[in-house]
Order: structure tokens, then C-alpha cells, then sequence
């Protein structure tokens, strides 16, 4: 078997399913199991931390483990950082057969740091019977130096080691999500999959077709770089299924103008149509008292939306003709939101337009722009689904990881992204 530790709603699972293999999912998180299991995948809820290695003993092909990152992410305390040395010690001791997890955790910051020790448990009680055959591992890019502790223990058990940092946007990710990896096998020599994409596309050579250009936003969401569709409209944008993230008024303008009958939905989606404004925008909690004149359509490409990563005041915004920037959920702090801007210089200054300031990310287009299929059936409300999909490995980067290891070619088509 494949054994799958903190499994989340399969972005793993779903990725060894294009390739025509099934895994075995460790989960505790009551609504990525649900997810799964609407997806088909085999999954234990369980806790990792408690649940034995015995049951794998002996049947244990590959071993995929994507600690929790909340503890080490810039998307949150960061308090994994100030836990290192007690990580350290603990994979230092379970690599040993000593089980101090119980005195280190006590003086952990964040409990889940010691989270990302786990898999050292298994890979001792496996290794017992020269199992398994290869690892593959995956976490936020500070747990590096803990991979290459894992990777210097794993060699003086046989194993070929990679560490090192990706990009998925190299492997046809619609996003620039760096990632900690590490790649181990006792049969093939580890190392990283060749790129498939690069930020500008590349002219073939003696040496075979260059890289493509990398997967925008546009093209992952099947809104084309033409007509320059638009995001849906979604009730319940807060993480726990709140209250809509638009600014004080702006939802109030956009009822009020439908019921003057100046909104005009598009045809590829219910997001309205941004509509001009005669002379200079009054702040958006008046602008309903304002005339509209002719519609200012994004077929004229001079307007258009950009994704901001988060709400804070370095946050990375890109153009649909770009891949997104890393998804960050989890809290309030970290939406991903639509923002309007020009489409080309001397375009409609957005203040003059009849459009809210910001509209939340949907849960479909956010699995999208991680690789999920728009089928994908995310279980729980709108927070709960976001917390999943931002932490889920992307399926394609993790097709390009496992194929190697499994000896199976990856067709790209299989990756159709917007169906």
C-alpha cells in the first residue's frame, strides 16, 4: 500500500488517482474526511500522532506525509519557528527508537510544530523490514532544514535523498507556491522532476522542445484572455461563512442599481457587468445616489480582475494573465480576494465604475487554481472548505513528485484544470 500521513481532502489522493493508483489516507479534520470520502479515497480518521505503525508493518510500498503547516507558515504565528530545536530533538530521538514526544511537546510553543516529527516514527517502525521502498514529503519552505535532517538519518538507511525547494508554477500550477520537498527511494536515485514550465516560454532546442510559458490564472479558470470573464458573486464570504467581504456599501450599490435595472449580469458567470458613472465617484457608502450611463464591458478589454493573496499591506496581487500567488486561508487576515483594476493603460479609473471593491475567491475557482477538478466535492461551509483547499498539496506538482517512484508516465491532458 500507499500510506498517505495527514492526508487532508487528497491532493495527494486525487493526484495518484490520474495515475491510475489508490493511497491509504491518515486524516483527523472531520471535513476533509468528508471530502474523501466523496471523492472516493480510502481514509482512517484518525489522529497521527496516536495512531499505531503496526497495521502498515510489512505492506508498505511508499510512505506521502504533508505535516500540518499552520505552525511554520507565513500565513500564521510562525511559532514552528521558535519549536525547531525541540522538533530537531524529537526526530533525532525517534530515528533512535526514543519516544520523548510526550516531555517535548510540553514545552512546544505551538502544539502542532511537533506535528512534522511524525513521520520519523513511521519511517523507524517501518524500516524495521526495509520498508518502504521510497518517501516522498512535502511542507511550507522553513521546514527545509528539518527535511534535511530527515534526508541525513534516511541516507544511513539506504536511501537516496533529494531535498530542496519547488516551484509549483514549474510544473504547470496556476500559482507560485514554493514548497519544502523531499524525495527519498531505496531502488532510484532521488532527485527533483524536470520542469515543465518556466515565466516565459521557452524556443525548442537540439536538446528537445523548450518549457511553457506558466499557467495563468485565465487559462486554469477557463475564462480565456479574451473576453476577460469575471468572478461569481458568493453569499457567505466570511471563513466561517460570515457576511460577505464588501466594503460598507458596496453590496448596497450593486441591489440598488439591479433595482434600477442598470446591473447587467455577464454571460460567463452572475458577477455584474461594471456600469460608468457620470462625472467624479462619491465614496462607495453614496454611490447609489449617483446616475450610471452606458456599460463599460470587459470585451473592450479595459477592464479586468486581479487576485490579492491576502488582506495585508504587502500582499501579492497578480493580473488573471499571471498565476496566482501562494493561497493563503485559514483567518480572516489571509482572503483571497478579486480586485478590479485596468486592463490597459488609459482604462476606466475603477472608482468610476459601478463594482464592488473586492469579491471573495469561491471555493471552485480556489480548488481550480490549486489543480483540483471543478467537480471536486469539498464538504463543510466556506471556511471549512477554504481551510482545506489552502492546504492541500496541489495534485498536479504531486503527480510530477510520485510518478518516478511509481514508474508511471504523466500525460498533462490528464490535468485538464478547468472540468
Amino acid at each position: 500500500m500507499i500510506l498517505d500521513l495527514f492526508a487532508g481532502p487528497g491532493g495527494w489522493s486525487h493526484a495518484l488517482t490520474v495515475l491510475g493508483v489508490r493511497d491509504i489516507g491518515l486524516e483527523w479534520d472531520r471535513w476533509a474526511c468528508r471530502t474523501r470520502a466523496a471523492a472516493g479515497q480510502l481514509t482512517i480518521r484518525t489522529d497521527v500522532a496516536r495512531y499505531p505503525v503496526w497495521p502498515f508493518t510489512g505492506r508498505t510500498h511508499g510512505l506521502i506525509a504533508s505535516p500540518p503547516c499552520q505552525a511554520w507558515s507565513m500565513a500564521g504565528k510562525r511559532l514552528g519557528l521558535l519549536d525547531q530545536p525541540l522538533v530537531h530533538q524529537a526526530v533525532t530521538d525517534l530515528a533512535q527508537g526514543r519516544d520523548t514526544r510526550e516531555r517535548l511537546l510540553a514545552s512546544c510553543q505551538d502544539e502542532r510544530s511537533l506535528l512534522a516529527a511524525e513521520p520519523m516514527r513511521y519511517l523507524h517502525a517501518l524500516n524495521t523490514v526495509s520498508e518502504p521502498e521510497w518517501v516522498a514529503m512535502e511542507e511550507v519552505p522553513d521546514v527545509l532544514p528539518l527535511w534535511k535532517q530527515y534526508a541525513a538519518i534516511l541516507r544511513k538507511w539506504g536511501f537516496s535523498v533529494w531535498t530542496g525547494i519547488l516551484n509549483a508554477a514549474d510544473y504547470g500550477v496556476p500559482q507560485t507556491r514554493r514548497r519544502a520537498i523531499l524525495l527519498a527511494s531505496r531502488v532510484r536515485t532521488a532527485e527533483p522532476p524536470a520542469p515543465t514550465h518556466a515565466q516565459a516560454a521557452e524556443p525548442e532546442s537540439l536538446f528537445g522542445p523548450g518549457r511553457e510559458q506558466w499557467v495563468s490564472m485565465a487559462t486554469a479558470l477557463g475564462w480565456g484572455a479574451t473576453d476577460r470573464p469575471v468572478p461569481t458573486v458568493c453569499a457567505g464570504g466570511g471563513p466561517g461563512g460570515g457576511a460577505e467581504p464588501f466594503p460598507s456599501g458596496s453590496r448596497k450599490t450593486l441591489t440598488d442599481a439591479r433595482d434600477r435595472g442598470t446591473w447587467t449580469p455577464r454571460t460567463t458567470g452572475n458577477m455584474p457587468t461594471p456600469q460608468r458613472r457620470s462625472g467624479r465617484a462619491a465614496p462607495s457608502s453614496s454611490r447609489k445616489d449617483h446616475p450610471v450611463e452606458e456599460p463599460v464591458t470587459a470585451g473592450a478589454h479595459r477592464w479586468s480582475w486581479a487576485l490579492r493573496s491576502n488582506n495585508q499591506a504587502n500582499a501579492t496581487i497578480r493580473s488573471l494573465s499571471e498565476p496566482a500567488g501562494t493561497l493563503f486561508f485559514g483567518h480572516r487576515a489571509n482572503e483571497c480576494v478579486w480586485v478590479p483594476e485596468p486592463a490597459e493603460p488609459g482604462g476606466p479609473d475603477t472608482e468610476q465604475l459601478l463594482i464592488p471593491d473586492s469579491i471573495r475567491i469561491t471555493a471552485q475557482e480556489a480548488g481550480l487554481l490549486q489543480t483540483f477538478p471543478a467537480s471536486y466535492p469539498w464538504a463543510g461551509n466556506k471556511g471549512q472548505q477554504f481551510s482545506q483547499i489552502g492546504n492541500a498539496v496541489p495534485p498536479r506538482l504531486a503527480a510530477h513528485l510520485l510518478a518516478p517512484h511509481l514508474k508511471l508516465p504523466l500525460d498533462p491532458d490528464d490535468f485538464t484544470l478547468a472540468a
